[in-house]
């Protein structure tokens, strides 16, 4: 295979790769780093024993992933404060015009989905990938991971049951989301408590993580009376204090998301869940770090 036909064919399956690589570690850098690695094996790889490219390159970047996360995974253990995956912006292409198969795909990068993936095994999380996001059947899977397809059928269904019991019983409409949080931002920059207040259900819950870099809850804030007087607090302090104050909405893991820049620099990305009109779940990503690839 020449040089530049070797080429083409990895660029060819890299969108797919960085995806799986992506919602496998929660991290664009991370992804970035497993999908490059995978790069150097498979420009040093016999092609001419490849029959099936994407296989190939799939299965060399999952093994990658999952020893890549089981080395995070001791790390994250002594993060400061809730861990939330990296923003990204999502990115379907042209290859998926059906919109049934990008509400899918849309669900499994999902900043609530990808949070519950965090709980699960390398492996769990490797078979609930392929099988789930990327419609791999269980022979693959079982070749990839170097399992038996029983075996990765076990992990598939203890996977789809942790998953099933920790993600969001409820599907947002996009336009209520956007209208929401719009509200939302503008009741917490103004200081009217009473219009943040009317905006979260009763049990609202709140994540932030900044990693210890930033001001953010140390731990998950739950009720509306926590919450919106966290937001209210904070929103108030930053308003003071903050220089120019520019809110993008951009759609970040599937779903419209408020990303603020404070004197051309990030500050934060704000994303909502609502059931019923009322906000359920509010994630806010604060540390730098996550922030790095939207400002590029």
């Amino acid at each position: 295979m020449a040089t530049d036909s070797v080429t083409d064919v990895f660029e060819e399956h890299r969108s797919v790769l960085m995806g799986v690589a992506y919602r496998m570690l929660g991290r664009v850098a991370d992804a970035e780093d497993v999908v490059q690695e995978a790069w150097l094996r498979w420009s040093a790889s016999d092609h001419t024993q490849v029959r099936e490219p994407r296989a190939y390159l799939v299965r060399i970047t999952t093994r990658l992933a999952v020893d890549r996360l089981r080395h995070l995974q001791s790390r994250r253990e002594a993060y400061v404060g809730p861990w939330l995956p990296e923003p990204c912006v999502t990115e379907f292409g042209p290859t998926v015009p059906d919109t049934a198969e990008r509400a899918v795909l849309a669900e499994s990068v999902s900043l609530a989905v990808l949070v519950v993936l965090e709980s699960l095994s390398p492996l769990e999380r490797a078979v609930f990938v392929l099988r789930e996001a990327f419609g791999f059947p269980y022979a693959e899977i079982a070749l990839t991971l170097d399992r038996g397809e029983a075996a990765v059928r076990q992990l598939a269904g203890r996977a789809r049951r942790h998953v099933d019991a920790g993600r969001p019983r409820y599907r947002v409409d996009p336009a209520e989301r956007r209208d929401l949080t719009e509200r939302f931002l503008a009741a917490a920059t103004e200081g009217d408590l009473d219009g943040l207040m009317s905006l979260l259900a009763p049990d609202v819950r709140l994540v932030g993580d900044a990693g210890g870099r930033t001001k953010a809850p140390l731990r998950v804030l739950e009720s509306a009376d926590k919450v919106g007087r966290f937001l209210y607090s904070t929103a108030a302090t930053a308003v003071r204090t903050a220089g120019e104050v520019e809110i993008r909405y951009v759609e970040l893991n599937g779903a419209d998301s408020a990303y603020i820049l404070i004197d051309g620099k990030p500050d934060s990305v704000f994303q909502l869940d609502a059931v019923d009109g009322r906000v359920q779940h509010i994630y806010i990503v604060r540390n730098p770090d996550k922030l790095a690839a939207l400002a590029r």
